[in-house]
């Protein structure tokens, strides 16, 4: 099993920065990709920015120049750091982890609980 804990969201004012973070634990052969999902309220979770391994990192063009995507491996823990933040940003972000586990089988995908972002304007 792998568990996520995410952290970093809160209150900040437009234009303000936040760095949310996501710790994974458990045991866990290999990461594919690794991703930031934005959710507003009665709107679906849309991908806020991924890395993937061995490629790269993709953003959403709203968030390109602000937002970037960071990972430390002796950590086990991904980062977003949002920059110039925006009341649209608001909303809840979770993070997601696609892997293949120590005792094989098909890669799984397992989320955060999600940690709520709002930006007063």
């Amino acid at each position: 099993q792998v568990q996520l804990v995410e952290s970093g969201g809160g209150l900040v004012q437009a234009g303000g920065s936040l760095k949310l973070s996501c710790a994974a634990s458990g045991s866990f052969a290999t990461v594919n990709f690794m991703t930031w999902y934005h959710q507003r309220p009665r709107d679906q979770r849309e991908i806020v920015a991924s890395m993937i391994s061995g490629t790269g990192t993709t953003y959403r063009d709203s968030v390109k120049g602000r937002f970037t995507i960071s990972r430390d491996d002796a950590k086990n823990t991904l980062y977003l750091q949002m920059d110039n933040l925006q009341p649209e940003d608001t909303g809840i972000y979770y993070c997601s982890f696609n892997v293949r586990l120590e005792t094989g089988g098909p890669a799984l995908t397992y989320w955060g609980q999600g940690t709520q972002v709002t930006v007063s304007s």
